[in-house]
């Protein structure tokens, strides 16, 4: 079965220390932020939120659940029976009925749903897998707030593990008017904090590894990939 996994980053960081016990809170907001935006140009996405629609490639006409499908067949088909409408009705795709067919409908992309979509194509399988999302909203970190530092006997890695957990504020830049004229919609069919309102401070976390080697490596996700 496909697991949508977020994407995770390991990255050196240098520079974060300034003593045995003291970390440069600075440098720490310039690792994130350069962390934030290097996920932007990689993926080539408008920002670093995104509200996950279901494995769809497009054009897509609706495929109602067979008696033959697996699992993750038919969890799939009911993702996009929830998001596909939805984004339909806010304006990032087209939706025409089957002629003929009740209930079944045609989705493909506006200019806009382009604008803003975030694929990723998993080849890994017999047949591609194409992941898509609407992805909005850049992220700008306005400061560090606090920096704590635990070690663990059995920690991520599975053995003794030292973690560096960095609290900073951030604002969201840009975000689009389709998210905030849907907040209500967009809220009901992912959660409560999926839409990102702009002039909001909001708080986060990141987390480090201290290395064998007495070094700093980033471990965190560069976008936030909402489910349905």
């Amino acid at each position: 079965m496909k697991k949508i996994i977020q994407l995770t980053i390991l990255i050196l960081v240098s520079s974060l220390l300034l003593g045995c016990d003291t970390y440069n809170k600075e440098e720490f907001k310039k690792s994130a932020q350069t962390m934030y935006d290097r996920a932007q140009t990689n993926l080539k996405i408008k920002g670093n939120f995104c509200f996950y629609l279901g494995s769809v490639k497009f054009p897509y006409t609706d495929e109602p659940v067979l008696a033959d499908d697996i699992q993750w067949a038919i969890w799939n088909k009911a993702k996009l029976a929830k998001t596909l409408p939805l984004f339909a009705e806010i304006g990032l795709l087209t939706r025409q009925p089957v002629d003929g067919k009740e209930e079944l409908y045609h989705y493909d992309l506006t200019d806009l749903g382009r604008e803003y979509q975030y694929e990723d194509i998993d080849r890994r399988d017999v047949e591609p897998i194409y992941d898509n999302s609407f992805c909005y909203g850049p992220i700008k970190v306005i400061k560090v707030t606090d920096v704590s530092e635990k070690t663990y006997e059995r920690g991520l890695s599975g053995y003794n593990e030292t973690q560096i957990s960095v609290y900073f504020d951030y604002q969201v830049v840009d975000t689009p008017e389709w998210v905030i004229h849907n907040q209500d919609k967009l809220e009901a069919l992912y959660d409560s904090s999926s839409v990102q309102l702009p002039n909001v401070t909001y708080p986060h976390m990141l987390l480090y590894i201290k290395g064998k080697d007495g070094k700093l490596y980033q471990k965190s996700s560069p976008y936030f990939l909402k489910q349905p």
